[in-house]
């Protein structure tokens, strides 16, 4: 795919995000807020058996932050804790498949941060 089909693919992710809404029943939640650039992330999991068995956001941020988030919530479903906790910076720039420079990766990765404190504050539940 071209870096031109990948930045369209984000923003129609952007506009038409997947698994975006409340879970109802959900084990896991946590939000995070970037001050710089006002992105504020909410990750909702249902966990069962150590195991993702749904999960949602909410929030509202820039095109790269909701992007992430959305291909996040689809790679994450039928993944363990410990799975996750093991997703990287360069795991998230492979999903979102264009360049990215320094200010605007903060932006792709606080889905993840969001996602992986969200896991570790219930991991023992």
């Amino acid at each position: 795919m071209t870096d031109a089909l990948y930045r369209e693919h984000i923003l129609d992710l952007y506009k038409n995000p997947r698994n975006v809404g409340e879970l109802k029943g959900a084990t896991h939640r946590h939000r995070e807020f970037n001050p710089l650039c006002g992105d504020d992330i909410e990750m909702q999991v249902l966990v069962k058996d150590n195991q993702v068995q749904d999960i949602k956001f909410q929030g509202h941020g820039c095109a790269l932050s909701i992007a992430a988030s959305s291909l996040l919530t689809e790679k994450v479903k039928k993944m363990t804790i410990n799975e996750i906790m093991k997703l990287t910076k360069d795991d998230v720039v492979e999903m979102m498949g264009i360049s990215m420079g320094p200010v605007r990766i903060k932006c792709a990765l606080l889905p993840l941060e969001t996602l992986q404190k969200t896991v570790m504050k219930h991991a023992g539940n």
